[in-house]
């Protein structure tokens, strides 16, 4: 009778991120020097979910000694999703026994997550599972802030390009609108936001409630920070915004905006939808009614990112996930996700993962409440309440739209109703951070 030694296989699920072949490259020599083969199933859960065995590569530490330091993935990456018919996903199972697989790594966010932990339960004992969170929303619920990787390079590359929009936009005397990745939180638009110093910079979590941000409301934000930086002479700026606002948007507007497609895991594919260029016709619209003119480009940024060589921080961050992943599903770990707190290796088991109110995996939103973001708000150009609070303020923008004050008052204050109202103190030290934040960006305003 012959018999098969059983191998250690590794898929990827989702979008791209930086890091992802260091996990692999990691994983693959572990599990090598343990005396197991690796095998990487390519394009994610797409082929094997069908029961199709052909689309593998067998892996070696000669070809992937040196992957770490490049983007993409070595095996590809899928949404292909085999959770949405009971069939596909026994066809998953049966595939990785066929392949002599009974220990499986997977590489993804909270959909891929969701993906491993019903494969585990559909397997039953006969396959391991464990899994390495990766997402540049850095939206996967990590204990203690820690953020999955691929965010930290994502960032890092978002800070150079919108760094140098904003010397074009001084230099040019124009706005930029640049729309970040982000379907459900804000992390990464924040990240880039508060550490270029953004004019201003908008997330979902800031409205609260599902599909009832209207499309006013956010043309009228950006109109009043244009406004209120125009009465300090500046013409230009750049907004950071991501772009899962659409998905705070009420059902009217969103129909209006896009004719909706949705991926295998039954998520908008709002990529798709130019929120930049949208709002870019809208603003300049509004504008028009107070006379202002003002030129805007709208970019995305995202695509540009997910690929790209990991930075030390990612390249070091992946390789210990590889290497954890690897020995902890070898030393007979099952069920959970890999985490790395305070340098030391902790699984998060599957059942510890999962929102009870959705039966997925917990997404992580950026606290509003935090005083990172409250440093954040205090460096944002935009009304505010305590405007509204300083009659000198307000003649002053006022005047810029061509307006009456109370007129200003009647349509705009709208935006800041919901605002918690800061101390007379506080109110005072935000006006004059603004007005010195303003100014230490431009040398020729006169103090």
């Amino acid at each position: 009778m012959v018999t098969y030694k059983k191998r250690l296989g590794i898929l990827v699920g989702g979008g791209p991120a930086p890091g992802i072949n260091s996990v692999i490259g990691a994983a693959t020599i572990r599990s090598i020097l343990h005396g197991t083969d690796m095998v990487g199933i390519l394009d994610g859960f797409k082929w094997i979910m069908q029961g199709d065995i052909s689309h593998v590569k067998e892996l070696s530490i000669e070809r992937v000694s040196r992957i770490h330091f490049r983007g993409g993935s070595y095996i590809g990456v899928a949404r292909d999703n085999p959770t949405k018919d009971p069939k596909q996903l026994e066809n998953t199972v049966t595939s990785l026994l066929r392949l002599n697989i009974n220990k499986l790594i997977t590489i993804g966010g909270d959909d891929t997550a969701y993906s491993a932990m019903k494969l585990n339960e559909m397997a039953d004992g006969r396959i391991s599972v464990v899994h390495v969170p990766k997402t540049i929303d850095n939206d996967l619920n990590l204990p203690h802030g820690i953020c999955t990787f691929g965010f930290q390079t994502a960032r890092h590359l978002g800070v150079d390009i919108v760094k140098n929009l904003m010397v074009d936009a001084h230099t040019t005397s124009r706005w930029f609108y640049v729309v970040t990745m982000g379907r459900k939180a804000g992390h990464l638009a924040l990240g880039i936001g508060k550490a270029t110093g953004a004019t201003l910079t908008l997330i979902p979590e800031e409205f609260a409630e599902e599909n009832k941000l209207t499309l006013r409301k956010l043309v009228d934000i950006l109109v009043g920070a244009i406004i209120k930086r125009l009465s300090y002479g500046r013409p230009d700026g750049v907004v950071v915004m991501a772009e899962g606002l659409v998905m705070k948007m009420s059902q009217e507007d969103f129909k209006a905006l896009v004719d909706v497609e949705r991926d295998a895991h039954d998520n908008v594919r709002i990529a798709e939808i130019n929120l930049g260029e949208i709002l870019k016709a809208e603003v300049q619209k509004r504008l028009a009614e107070f006379g202002i003119k003002t030129t805007i480009v709208a970019k995305n940024i995202g695509y540009e990112l997910r690929c790209a060589d990991p930075i030390p921080f990612d390249m070091e961050y992946t390789r210990d996930l590889g290497y954890c992943a690897a020995k902890y599903i070898l030393d007979g770990g099952n069920a959970a996700m890999v985490s790395l707190q305070e340098g030391l290796f902790v699984p998060l088991d599957f059942k510890d993962i999962i929102d009870p109110d959705t039966g997925r995996a917990k997404v992580r939103m950026v606290d509003i409440r935090s005083e990172s973001y409250h440093i954040a708000r205090r460096y944002m150009i935009r009304l505010s309440a305590d405007d509204f609070e300083d009659p000198h303020e307000l003649a002053k923008y006022a005047a810029t739209a061509g307006i009456s004050l109370d007129e200003f008052r009647r349509q705009f204050h709208f935006l800041v109703e919901s605002e918690e109202h800061h101390s007379t103190g506080e109110a005072k030290m935000l006006a004059k951070d603004h007005v010195e934040y303003i100014k230490s960006e431009t040398p020729e305003i006169e103090t």
